[in-house]
């Protein structure tokens, strides 16, 4: 077992991050900027918010790398500092939990193209892509790879699969983003909780699960569905309840005690790691770990 494993096997449940994406720009992130190469000019930001969730009780938190990817990152023009990119996001993230329990998992997020016969890519291509992205956050360090906000299962599988030929012993999360339609939760490419499991499992995930595009009262639903189909350990990480457009800015107004109220169902009804997603900060994880700190005891 890797490292996120063994600390599972210890303590059955981890309190991980929350949203990152609302917190860089906080700090002044605009939507011109390019949040992965805040790694490099804005290292001391970043850092502080891997920080702010160590302190707020974080067992785990992610990098600012969730667009790191060179097929992301050429949208702002940066394609051939990937490398660089993730190294130093992988650090920022390392410093912040150096004297801590804190595990830190390299974010890897979707790269926005589709594989054929949708797009244009091969699994090959696709997953050599994510190779370079993850290879970068192995190298200095990192243990765990948390591929997330996937809606393509075929995607999802090509970072996993990148992520195992690096390092086997590397613990790979994997998480789907499902909507809630007619036909039960299903991702924008139509799969289900139980054919994300079948998938992300075939492809050699440790640890299976969902996050963003639910409030809170969803993700017990979709938790239960992912223990039904799998005996891994599933990961939950949901929204500040469902966004808002307030004087032209979406908005989460959930607040930390009221997501924290349903901590208790969703770890009853599957999860093992529980964390948050957009608009969730320090406050919510303060939240969430109260609750799991009464549970444990």
């Amino acid at each position: 077992m890797g490292v996120l494993l063994d600390k599972l096997a210890e303590k059955k449940i981890l309190v991980s991050d929350g949203a990152w994406g609302t917190e860089l720009q906080a700090r002044g992130l605009t939507p011109d900027d390019c949040p992965e190469e805040w790694n490099i000019s804005h290292a001391q930001q970043v850092a502080s918010i891997a920080e702010a969730y160590i302190s707020a009780g974080s067992d785990m938190v992610l990098t600012n790398t969730f667009g790191g990817s060179r097929i992301k990152l050429e949208k702002k023009h940066q394609a051939d500092r990937a490398e660089e990119f993730n190294a130093a996001g992988g650090r920022n993230s390392l410093h912040a939990a150096a004297g801590t329990d804190a595990i830190v998992a390299g974010s890897v997020g979707p790269t926005g193209e589709f594989i054929q016969p949708l797009g244009l890519m091969s699994e090959d291509e696709m997953q050599a892509v994510f190779a370079e992205q993850i290879k970068a956050l192995l190298d200095v360090g990192l243990r765990v790879i948390c591929v997330e906000t996937m809606m393509a299962v075929e995607e999802a599988a090509c970072a996993i699969r990148a992520a195992k030929s690096l390092d086997p012993a590397v613990d790979v999360i994997a998480t789907m983003t499902f909507d809630d339609t007619p036909n039960g939760f299903r991702t924008m490419m139509g799969i289900d909780p139980s054919g994300a499991v079948e998938a992300l499992t075939a492809a050699g995930a440790d640890v299976l699960g969902s996050n963003c595009g639910n409030g809170i009262e969803a993700m017990v639903k979709i938790a239960a569905e992912f223990r039904r189909h799998t005996d891994k350990p599933v990961l939950i990480h949901a929204n500040a309840g469902l966004p808002e457009l307030i004087d032209g800015k979406t908005v989460f107004r959930q607040s930390p005690q009221d997501l924290a109220a349903y901590i208790e169902s969703v770890i009853s009804a599957g999860a093992n790691i529980v964390g948050g997603c957009c608009g969730t900060g320090p406050e919510h994880i303060r939240a969430i770990r109260a609750v799991v700190d009464g549970l444990l005891t």
